[in-house]
């Protein structure tokens, strides 16, 4: 091999490194993502954590709410977060009608945005959709629900992942993780194939220089 393609490849291997360890080690890019509601056990209490937002297309706008002070009702399908205070309902949807056998509502210590939902339809006719008042669809809601010394089992829910639909839209959908064990992260699978890829060019690069004996 010549002098000029030895020293080629001698500067083409840090930018080689350098551009490979920018694509891997970059951000995934932030997209707007569904309502989730997650449920666990956390020490003697249970959190729900809600996070994501509601693209309101394909829902009818019902009426307003006073939001109470209660945030589970399972056997109803009761779901809800954030500070009391008014609420708009959208009708539309359709999901469970509960997700447990608890048949009294649950009150909680409730911070964030009012956000939630009653998949069955003996309170008011039908089921709705609660999000605050004036709500922009499509923008971000974020909330905590604390139920101090409690668990499942005297909360009357079953663990299981329950997910309420509307429109015609991938997104549109608000979903109650309830989470029987804890969560193990795992690595997205576009960050594992970019990794992939780049640990391949890596071994390739450095196979063709060590063959070049420079």
């Amino acid at each position: 091999m010549n002098t000029f393609f030895k020293h080629f490849l001698r500067r083409l291997l840090p930018l080689g490194l350098a551009a490979c360890a920018t694509v891997m080690l970059a951000p995934a890019p932030a997209s707007a993502s569904p309502y989730v509601v997650k449920l666990v056990q956390d020490g003697s209490r249970v959190v729900a954590s809600g996070n994501g937002s509601i693209d309101l297309t394909g829902l009818t706008f019902d009426q307003e709410y006073l939001a109470g002070s209660a945030s589970l009702w399972p056997s109803r399908g009761y779901l809800l977060g954030g500070t009391e205070g008014d609420l708009d309902g959208y009708t539309g949807f359709a999901g469970p009608t509960s997700f447990g056998i608890g048949p009294v509502p649950l009150s909680a210590t409730r911070t964030g945005d009012r956000a939630g939902l009653i998949g069955s339809s003996s309170d008011f006719g039908h089921p709705v959709l609660w999000v605050p008042p004036g709500y922009l669809s499509a923008s971000a809601l974020s909330n905590t629900s604390i139920f101090e010394g409690a668990n499942f089992a005297t909360l009357g829910v079953t663990p299981g992942s329950y997910v309420w639909t509307w429109g015609t839209g991938a997104e549109q959908r608000f979903t109650l993780d309830i989470i029987g064990a804890p969560e193990v992260d795992v690595p997205e699978t576009a960050a594992l194939g970019m990794f992939g890829l780049g640990a391949l060019l890596l071994g390739a690069l450095l196979r063709l220089l060590r063959r070049t004996a420079w």
